[in-house]
């Protein structure tokens, strides 16, 4: 089993979704987070003041898979996040121990 983790802009969340409920990937977990990475951040103008963010809104999904489905449902991220502008975000992959569900008891991949 693997954890895929995907940083993306909010604006894409839909598509992402759209595209894992195509492959069959069903649940995720979705956080709003903050971050930077090669862009730093911007500037705005608020009422004529000129101000840093050096955080940008980003929203943070994990989603635990069997590994048979890593490569497709990693590609089904990155095609549906990428607007080929920076800081469409990263995807991040970790080795996935044991889950277990709660209601059942079931464990492994039958707990996905």
């Amino acid at each position: 089993m693997k954890l895929l983790i995907a940083i993306i802009k909010p604006s894409r969340l839909e598509e992402v979704r759209t595209a894992l409920t195509d492959l069959d990937v069903h649940g995720m977990t979705v956080s709003e987070v903050k971050g930077y990475g090669r862009q730093k951040g911007h500037s705005e103008i608020y009422r004529g003041a000129e101000y840093a963010v050096n955080f940008l809104p980003k929203l943070k999904i994990e989603i635990a898979i069997e590994a048979s489905q890593l490569a497709a449902a990693t590609e089904a991220v990155r095609e549906a996040a990428n607007s080929g502008r920076i800081g469409d975000g990263k995807i991040f992959v970790l080795d996935l121990e044991q889950a277990t569900r709660i209601r059942t008891g079931e464990t492994g991949a039958a707990a996905l």
